[in-house]
């Protein structure tokens, strides 16, 4: 094989990420379930690349009561650029698999990781604003309250039990993450071991 050029296998496995990806646009990327007595079927809010899904009217009716602002897809930026963003990474992985060069893969990852804390931080600032900046003439007021749902796992808000979780597309964005992790990881063995075999002879 020539010297810094990827194998076959890591450039299907870059191929499949690119494919999730891009199916990630169109799904939900993320979940954010409500649990409560007065609703024992539960409440979902879907959110995807471009716009939020699931019983969006009724959490805002609840929003409006405790002082939080509703939703809308049109107040955040970040709907508008997401899907260009995950779109791009699509191309990326698929760009890298054709060019098959070790150094456009390294590359790749550091970018990769870099977008994926930037967006953690994001989505952690957005519930901290929303859940923070109540409005001091709200219906229901619980003095010392506030109502930032978990980024993941479980919080108790209230009477309401919330649980934050990757949906599909979550699961896909991850699903390529581990794959570009694991092309670098074969990439470099693969280096390893063949400076290995010279170092012998």
């Amino acid at each position: 094989m020539e010297k810094g050029k990827l194998s076959p296998i890591v450039r299907i496995l870059l191929l499949a990420g690119a494919i999730a990806l891009t199916v990630s646009i169109f799904v939900p990327i993320w979940q954010i379930d409500l649990d409560a007595p007065q609703y024992p079927e539960g409440l979902t809010l879907l959110i995807f690349s471009n716009k939020l899904g699931g019983n969006v009217d009724i959490v805002n009716g609840l929003n409006h009561y405790i002082g939080m602002k509703t939703l809308h897809a049109e107040d955040f930026i970040e709907f508008t650029v997401l899907p260009y963003l995950i779109g791009f990474f699509a191309f990326a992985f698929l760009l890298t698999s054709l060019i098959a060069k070790k150094k456009l893969l390294y590359v790749l990852l550091i970018v990769f990781i870099l977008f994926g804390i930037v967006a953690i931080f994001d989505f952690w600032r957005w519930e901290y604003n929303y859940g923070h900046n109540l409005n001091p003439e709200a219906a229901i007021i619980v003095p010392g309250m506030t109502y930032q749902p978990p980024l993941i796992g479980f919080k108790q808000l209230l009477n309401f039990g919330a649980y934050s979780i990757p949906a599909l597309g979550g699961w896909l964005f991850i699903s390529s993450g581990i794959l570009l992790v694991i092309s670098v990881f074969l990439s470099t063995k693969k280096k390893s071991s063949t400076r290995h075999l010279k170092n012998l002879q």
